[in-house]
């Protein structure tokens, strides 16, 4: 064990909170309110990556000290932008435009250190392949409720699996943080997660 900050979560996402329980991190969840509407000219990645930033700082000026995660994943599909669906209506758009392509996960994640401030951040971005859906199987995924709170409308780390044919690049950044990257982040900040 070494002498790193306490760990912070900025977000109230119960998925990322399981990817961090899986390695073994102890951390508190402290969930930041951030404007997250696009800026003029601004591309997802640099969406993702601003909100990411934002999210961290935000928390990292509350607290006396620690190292603070923020994290903002976006699904882009044929140059789209699809967030959480709305309603069961949406979920079912999303869906269809999906259907037999390739769309881009994209996660920024930062790492801000509260006292004294410093950071470091990245952004990670896997792509997803889709095999052809049917209306019904749209429909009964829709009535399960698993994509309503889900950036593009399915969780690859549960019913939404059946329909992904593939994936390039990290399985974590499309559940909704790429652990790879956020270990490479914490070793840049001199505290390794394996010895934390």
């Amino acid at each position: 064990m070494n002498d790193c900050l306490p760990i912070v979560l900025a977000s109230a996402s119960p998925r990322r909170a399981d990817l961090l329980r899986q390695i073994g991190v102890d951390f508190i969840a402290f969930p930041a309110e951030i404007d997250e509407s696009y800026k003029a000219g601004e591309d997802p990645a640099s969406h993702a990556l601003r909100l990411a930033i934002g999210k961290a700082g935000v928390v990292a000026q509350q607290i006396e000290k620690g190292l603070v995660i923020g994290a903002d994943t976006i699904v882009v599909v044929d140059g789209a932008v699809l967030g959480k669906p709305a309603n069961r209506e949406e979920a079912a758009r999303m869906l269809q435009r999906l259907s037999g392509w390739t769309h881009q996960v994209i996660t920024g994640i930062a790492l801000v250190r509260s006292q004294p401030r410093s950071e470091c951040h990245h952004v990670e971005t896997t792509e997803v392949r889709f095999r052809d859906l049917s209306a019904d199987e749209i429909w009964d995924y829709v009535d399960s409720g698993e994509p309503m709170d889900k950036a593009g409308a399915y969780a690859i780390q549960g019913r939404g699996a059946l329909f992904v044919s593939g994936i390039d690049g990290c399985y974590h950044n499309v559940v909704g943080l790429p652990l790879f990257a956020l270990g490479q982040l914490f070793s840049r900040m001199g505290c390794p997660l394996l010895l934390k």
